[in-house]
């Protein structure tokens, strides 16, 4: 058997069947959600940079949403981190005020919101990417199909970072709020680090329950 030929069969007709309901439940939400954060936002410029993925996303989602419908696993996945996306923003990522009852409650040195959120810069893409993957390439089934999943978000991660460092030759100590590195010298390796986690924990939690909300079952 050829090692790329898939492995898995659809049910029905390999479209995702997440309805119309939760899709537009979830975009409601998150627009929403993005609206109320730009009142009282801590930094304006901050709000705009970390939110702004949500706001092309969003829009993406709801045209694509006949031609390339996600499945349901994925839309909630997508709405999840847009709201880590949004809180983020409205606060900043080092003063969310949850990541500072986490900080005090285990006598942490620094706000951990923002490592949370590269994890789920990792953890959700794995997703989005292995959906992309699965319908559009014949990598269905192949045991190539975790390993350049990981490999998608770790480039994206980087790609991030190089905006961040961006952020910072541009805007100086301006950028700080949206860097969020806290002092750490090493904020930029930890933040690729807790993508690769994320990532990985994804695909190796989800992966069959993302098979099953793509409509695929065992071949037989």
């Amino acid at each position: 058997m050829h090692p790329i030929l898939p492995t898995v069969v659809p049910s029905s007709d390999a479209r995702p069947s997440s309805g119309r309901l939760l899709p537009a439940v979830l975009a409601l939400a998150v627009a929403t959600a993005l609206v109320v954060s730009a009142f009282g936002a801590r930094d304006q410029t901050t709000w705009l940079l970390e939110t702004v993925w949500v706001m092309l996303g969003l829009p993406l989602v709801i045209l694509l949403r006949r031609r390339f419908p996600l499945s349901g696993l994925l839309c909630g996945l997508l709405a999840v981190h847009a709201m880590v996306l949004i809180v983020g923003g409205h606060y900043t990522y080092a003063e969310v005020p949850a990541g500072d009852w986490v900080r005090d409650w285990f006598g942490l040195e620094r706000n951990p919101y923002d490592r949370f959120g590269h994890l789920m810069q990792g953890f959700v893409p794995a997703i989005l990417v292995r959906e992309l993957l699965v319908r559009t390439s014949p990598l269905r089934g192949s045991r190539w199909l975790a390993p350049l999943t990981v490999c998608a978000c770790l480039a994206f991660s980087a790609v991030f970072e190089m905006l961040e460092w961006l952020a910072a030759v541009t805007g100086g100590q301006a950028a700080d709020a949206f860097l969020a590195t806290q002092g750490d010298v090493w904020d930029t390796q930890w933040d690729m680090f807790c993508a690769l986690i994320g990532a990985v924990c994804s695909l190796l939690l989800l992966s069959r329950l993302h098979d099953r909300a793509l409509g695929y079952g065992p071949r037989t």
